[in-house]
């Protein structure tokens, strides 16, 4: 999550280099156009098939799977006039969400999550979404999204998306990312209400490791979700006419989910420090208990070692070493010393 990885030192501003992880499977191209009236989709389509759709009435949507594939993303960028800086910052996984305006297109640059139900950990990809006029290019870094109720909204004749411009449609698909930031903290306040009632018990190392593991998680998705307010109400905010006044509504409620998210990040972040806190008390209770135990102890046996170190001593003229009821004598002030301390104690309600 913190790592950085290098790049390429001595480049020309706009060099295209991959940094990141490279995936398994091949990239993949597919592509969706449509209307108010009609809709075409294809999967695993060509860089020509999509520019040859590029111009044409209504919105076209270009999704990449596999910024890896640099020759297909040159291509794609070159053909729908994309910057080259623009195509650098894509290529550039580990960069920071943010909003570029490049007076014919829009660049977003998200944190796409994903929780992973076996192990319990948040998963990170970047998404670049560029949307311009009448079109939407979308690069992930692997396949699988958070896109499924857009496509499914397109599919169906009549819905919002399908009566409205390129620039919903980037509202829509910045919309489905934020939507999974709530699922994902759903799960992990699951997973923090677990933790919290372990913790009312005796709590052990495993809630230690399982409280940073979700202070890890927490720090992720602010990472993820802090930049993206800023960047929601730059776009809101410009003026450029490649979004239109209906949009922008939108986008205010956009940024109100955004903020939604980051106070319950902070929340749950804040959950997590008190849990902290609770277990180190907890672990600094039960060292003073046994401290206490042990230092009752020791005091205890301070009077009982004292009359056996004057009793062991080797001088000849001790007259209770001749005495018939010394040793009995002994016994019975030890064990009335020790009641006697034992009392003292109960009623100081020391143990």
């Amino acid at each position: 999550m913190l790592r950085i990885r290098p790049k390429q030192i001595g480049l020309a501003p706009g060099s295209l280099v991959h940094v990141g992880d490279r995936p398994e499977e091949p990239s993949r191209l597919s592509m969706m156009a449509y209307d108010s009236e009609t809709l075409s989709e294809a999967v695993d389509v060509s860089v020509e098939a999509c520019l040859q759709q590029r111009g044409a009435s209504g919105v076209t949507w270009v999704n990449l799977d596999g910024v890896h594939d640099i020759p297909r993303l040159e291509a794609l960028g070159t053909g729908f006039g994309l910057h080259s800086l623009a195509l650098e910052d894509i290529l550039n996984t580990d960069h920071r969400p943010k909003c570029e305006d490049f007076e014919t297109s829009f660049l977003l640059i998200l944190k796409m999550l994903f929780f992973d139900s076996e192990t319990e950990r948040v998963r990170s990809e970047q998404v670049s979404l560029v949307f311009g006029a009448g079109y939407v290019l979308t690069f992930q870094e692997r396949q699988g999204d958070v896109f499924d109720a857009v496509r499914a909204r397109l599919r169906r004749q009549g819905s919002r998306t399908r009566e409205r411009g390129a620039d919903y449609l980037a509202y829509a698909l910045v919309d489905s990312i934020v939507d999974s930031y709530y699922h994902i903290l759903e799960r992990l306040g699951d997973s923090l209400a677990d933790l919290e009632e372990a913790m009312t018990d005796q709590p052990t190392r495993d809630e230690l490791t399982r409280i940073h593991q979700l202070k890890g998680e927490m720090t992720l998705i602010r990472r993820a979700i802090w930049p993206l307010r800023d960047l929601v109400s730059g776009l809101q905010r410009d003026e450029s006419t490649l979004v239109s006044e209906g949009t922008r509504i939108y986008l205010r409620d956009l940024y109100d989910h955004t903020i939604q998210v980051m106070d319950t990040v902070e929340i749950y972040r804040e959950s997590l420090a008190n849990l902290l806190d609770l277990y180190l008390s907890s672990v600094s209770q039960r060292t003073n208990e046994v401290m206490r135990v042990l230092t009752i102890m020791a005091t205890l046996f301070i009077p009982l070692t004292f009359i056996v170190g004057v009793y062991g001593m080797n001088f000849d003229h001790m007259p209770e070493l001749h005495w018939r009821y010394g040793y009995g004598m002994v016994w019975g002030v030890m064990l009335v010393g020790t009641g006697a301390m034992v009392g003292y104690f109960k009623r100081k309600d020391w143990f």
